[in-house]
């Protein structure tokens, strides 16, 4: 985890527009870098880091003796830069940063097929000052992060973060937009002799669906093929721990989220189990978040015991939760409800795992629910196909709501996060199965993934064909869930009145309820003016559905009730 910052063309002295990137110094606490660019004084790089490989050569921009006309700044990790180094022969390589293989592939093979390689999570800047061109990319989900904005006449500045962007100087009379960088993609400027650009050409290399290039070089052979339900489980099983294998690359200590639901617990067994495999040099530590009788701690309390982690309980009640409610949404950079619902409690279990423990790689179970149709509401889909349409939706919108709350709660503590259901490989097997397989079963969502996993003992049986619960309540004592106690603080906070013409104060995606209608007004007290930074609520499917909250379905039965 890092934070990347460019500029290209600044009308502005650069002293003062480099403040603007002090304002993601949370993502790299470990050092920071301003450089400018020889022969073009209106263009530098801004980088905070957080060392997790390389602790020696790590600082960017990164440039190497053997292509001098090239800077790079990302924010990422690539886990199969050993193999592809071997795969090609690349010599003369100067450091053991991962991301030295994006300049190699770069060189030899051009942008498209570059970024096509990496299997891994990025956003990049890589400038090419030989051939006067400037270019961006994103992972296929947009797990790392990446903001751009470009003004009319030619000035680019691009940021992990949009809040590194919002105070930039620039000379247009009307603010210019700032918008996310769509994942999957890359674009490619022409730098001119000024320092401006010119956007040339934006294009995808990878969408979820299809299987990945560098699949071809990956350590996993061609899987067997055909749909027989074992075979299928079994190549699951294979794609889920090579996943969670290739995410082991660190020189920090590794840790692990867990909820004590299905995703979690996968995760974290399986991370125990290999992390025994590599003979890590110490044990994995997990982390519950939770009133202290909540579902959640309970069930994670149980798999902690049942796989030996060292495990770490976070309590906290409603009255902290709603004291970090601004903090959370300056970091997260929108006003989506069921996002900032559940990233308080990320948030505050990332704040604990920086002050009182040295684990700073943290595994995480983000994705499972999108890409193994895993929300209560997929029981109520019309069709397979729909179910399977919506499955692919969920996954190119990660990136404004569960990744975006995953990748900002634990970057706002120096955190770096991994998620290995996104494994680019695992999602495109899973997705290309076929459209009934991959829906709810007798009753229980994620049927094919909890069976892929039965009879092997990793989880308890209890937790492996364990009901979803809405995070809010999972969290929250069985006396009052999370979602009843915000409601309660905004009625006090929102009148009816303010309710009422909320239409007008807000036209863009006006609030319907009084906690939705609490959270646009810290957002627009922080990032005024930018509200099309979300496109849509998150809602579910289907159902009529006026809030995102699991438990104002018909269909949702916590664990408490059943």
């Amino acid at each position: 985890m890092c934070g990347i910052w460019a500029l290209f063309g600044s009308d502005e002295c650069l002293s003062v527009q480099c403040t603007s990137a002090m304002k993601i110094a949370h993502r790299g606490p470990d050092a920071f870098r301003f450089e400018n660019i020889n022969g073009f004084t209106n263009c530098c790089f801004g980088f905070h880091r957080l060392a997790i490989v390389d602790q020696l050569y790590g600082m960017q921009p990164i440039r190497i003796k053997k292509f001098p006309y090239l800077w790079l700044v990302y924010n990422g990790e690539i886990y199969n830069h050993h193999t592809l180094k071997e795969r090609f022969e690349f010599t003369d390589y100067q450091t053991k940063v991962d991301g030295e293989i994006l300049l190699h592939l770069y060189e030899r093979f051009g942008i498209q097929k570059m970024a096509s390689l990496l299997d891994g999570v990025f956003a990049f800047v890589l400038l090419d000052t030989a051939n006067r061109k400037v270019f961006l990319g994103r992972d296929t989900y947009g797990v790392r992060p990446m903001f751009k904005l470009l003004t009319d006449d030619g000035f680019l500045a691009v940021c992990s973060e949009a809040k590194g962007l919002t105070h930039i100087t620039h000379s247009m009379s009307s603010p210019p937009k700032i918008t996310p960088f769509l994942p999957g993609h890359f674009e490619v400027f022409d730098l001119k002799p000024t320092g401006k650009v010119e956007s040339i050409q934006m294009d995808r290399f990878h969408c979820c669906t299809q299987e990945p290039n560098h699949a071809a070089y990956d350590t996993v052979e061609r899987l067997p093929s055909g749909f027989v339900p074992e075979t299928v489980k079994s190549n699951i099983r294979s794609l889920f721990e090579n996943a969670v294998r290739k995410r082991l690359m660190a020189h920090r200590r590794i840790g692990c989220l867990l909820s004590g639901g299905l995703d979690s617990s996968l995760v974290a067994a399986t991370l125990v189990k290999l992390s025994k495999e590599e003979k890590l040099k110490y044990p994995i530590q997990t982390f519950a978040i939770g009133a202290e009788d909540s579902p959640d701690i309970l069930a994670a309390r149980k798999v902690a015991s049942y796989i030996g982690s060292e495990h770490h309980e976070v309590n906290f009640t409603p009255e902290e939760g709603l004291k970090a409610v601004e903090e959370v949404i300056f970091h997260l950079e929108t006003y989506d409800i069921t996002t900032i619902r559940a990233s308080v409690g990320m948030y505050l279990v990332s704040k604990y795992i920086r002050e009182k423990t040295d684990s700073v790689v943290i595994f995480s179970g983000e994705g499972s629910d999108e890409l193994t149709q895993g929300y209560i509401y997929f029981h109520k889909a019309p069709t397979p196909k729909a179910a399977a349409e919506d499955s692919v939706r969920l996954l190119k919108e990660l990136y404004l709501f569960d990744v975006l709350r995953a990748d900002r709660t634990t970057a706002a503590h120096g955190l770096e996060l991994r998620v290995p259901f996104l494994d680019h490989r695992f999602t495109a097997y899973y997705l290309s199965l076929p459209e009934e397989m991959r829906q709810p079963k007798d009753g229980v969502e994620k049927h094919l993934l909890r069976d892929s996993f039965k009879g092997l003992n990793l989880i308890p049986d209890e937790i492996l064909w364990r009901r979803k619960e809405a995070f809010s309540d999972g969290m929250m004592s069985v006396k009052k869930s999370w979602y009843n106690s915000l409601q309660d603080q905004m009625e006090s906070e929102v009148n009816d009145f303010q309710l009422e013409k909320s239409p007008k104060t807000f036209p863009f995606l006006p609030p319907r309820t009084k906690e939705a209608y609490f959270y646009r007004q810290v957002f627009e007290k922080h990032y005024p003016g930018q509200a099309e930074w979300l496109s849509h609520y998150w809602m579910p499917r289907w159902i009529n559905a006026t809030d995102p909250s699991a438990r104002t379905l018909s269909i949702y039965k916590p664990d408490k009730d059943q």
